[in-house]
């Protein structure tokens, strides 16, 4: 229910995010799945002050449902630019998340019982894609974010 309402949250307009709160550094998820585990998992990834993203609202083979350039400053998202050329007609421009905050819903959805997929960076440990879904099927209800051009401010 937590997540519904988050959820919903998301998709009312672009806006400035809210949330100050630190995810984990890399959250455990519903069937104890977390980071990869393999020999070469990445290092715990901690938001860092100021970065900026490129972020595609995209589940599996379907549609592209936004990109977005965005920049976050002390775990808040200040700006967003919507990059894809189109507009928002017939859907409603959501409120994108900074990394922290992607995290934090994915783990939301993970303890409310849903299925919950993410992929981190080799090198530095930040999210390369988080997707998550509060029915547990990611197709009928999933959330999907494609991070790409991550960069820390210097």
């Amino acid at each position: 229910m937590r997540l519904k309402v988050t959820l919903c949250g998301l998709a009312v307009v672009v806006a400035l995010g809210a949330c100050t709160s630190s995810p984990p550094k890399h959250p455990t998820f519903a069937g104890g799945s977390s980071a990869p585990t393999t020999a070469g998992s990445p290092p715990p990834w901690q938001e860092p002050a100021a970065y900026g993203f490129v972020v595609e609202r995209r589940c599996a083979q379907g549609p592209s449902l936004g990109r977005y350039r965005v920049a976050v400053q002390d775990g808040q998202v200040v700006r967003t630019e919507r990059i894809d050329g189109r507009t928002a007609a017939g859907e409603e421009e959501i409120e994108v998340p900074s990394l922290g905050e992607l995290l934090t819903l994915a783990q939301t959805a993970a303890d409310d019982g849903g299925a919950v997929t993410t992929t981190f960076d080799p090198a530095d440990g930040h999210p390369t894609a988080v997707s998550f879904s509060v029915s547990g099927q990611q197709d009928a209800d999933g959330s999907c974010f494609l991070v790409s051009e991550y960069a820390p401010a210097s």
